[in-house]
């Protein structure tokens, strides 16, 4: 038989460290804090020949936007900067969120991306993304199990 020798400050700072990087992503509570939190909502739809994406970026110009696009996934890149205005007491409120974001969304199937169309319009940032030849002829057998 071994025997261990506890050690009670070595659990300690474990529980120290973990809880550490528990922590570590979170902000603190400031007038930025916001900043940090603005991740557009996206929607994704696909058909036989193409997927569409829809991006929500209300209060973005299309110069504001960087979007790449590969065979497996789209990334789209941006900042929604904050102005500040001057108010009559001296405070401003405000409950919308700034700051840069970056998405990455996995596409479901494989596409042909030299060909993508964007249009933005209204704060809607829309994708076609033509699926890539061999993703349509794709043929999947299901086994039965006999």
């Amino acid at each position: 038989m071994t025997i261990i020798r506890w050690q009670p400050l070595r659990e300690i700072d474990a529980l120290q460290r973990e809880m550490n990087r528990l922590f570590e992503g979170l902000t603190p509570i400031t007038e930025n804090a916001a900043s940090n939190n603005f991740v557009p909502s996206v929607e994704l739809e696909e058909d036989t020949d193409v997927i569409h994406l829809k991006l929500e970026v209300p209060g973005l110009e299309a110069k504001d936007l960087d979007v790449q696009v590969t065979a497996e996934s789209v990334s789209i890149n941006g900042e929604r900067k904050f102005e500040r205005t001057a108010s009559e007491n001296g405070i401003t409120r405000s409950e919308f969120r700034y700051g840069k974001f970056q998405r990455v969304i996995p596409l479901p199937s494989r596409v042909q991306n030299t060909a993508t169309q964007a249009e933005y319009k209204d704060g809607i940032l829309r994708l076609t993304l033509p699926k890539a030849e061999d993703e349509k002829n794709k043929i999947f057998k299901v086994s039965l199990g006999n």
